[in-house]
């Protein structure tokens, strides 16, 4: 097979992530963790693979992942464990809605993101650190 006719392999467990809502790139992406000026070149893994993450999402249909070590969320502090479980979680569900929206890949991001991007100058709620 071709480079080209394969997917983007998961730089943890090495398979292909094969949609975009099983990425953690998009995911972090729609975040306004990953730049979009670095998007294409950003080692991309499937969302499971990146437990520190993963263990954000709460959604229908979304099994669970427990993180383990430093990064579990049971050892960090509720108020952030909260927060994180919100915005993640949004992220994802924004996810969920790109394949088949139509949207260009700028738009991909949630709102404050864009905003921020368009304009460092908005600010939105404080951001979190890792």
């Amino acid at each position: 097979m071709a480079l080209c006719d394969q997917g983007y392999l998961c730089d943890v467990c090495g398979e292909e992530v094969e949609t975009i809502d099983e990425s953690d790139l998009y995911l972090r992406y729609v975040l306004g963790e990953v730049d979009p000026e670095t998007l294409h070149v950003s080692k991309e893994r499937h969302i499971r693979c990146n437990p520190a993450l993963a263990q954000f999402i709460a959604a229908e249909g979304f099994e669970p992942v427990v993180a383990e070590g430093l990064f579990a969320r049971s050892g960090l502090d509720p108020e952030f464990v909260a927060a994180e479980e919100a915005r993640v979680t949004r992220g994802y569900l924004r996810l969920l809605e790109l394949p088949g929206s139509g949207l260009p890949l700028t738009e991909y991001p949630l709102p404050e993101v864009r905003a921020r991007w368009q304009d460092p100058a908005v600010t939105s709620a404080p951001e979190t650190t890792r």
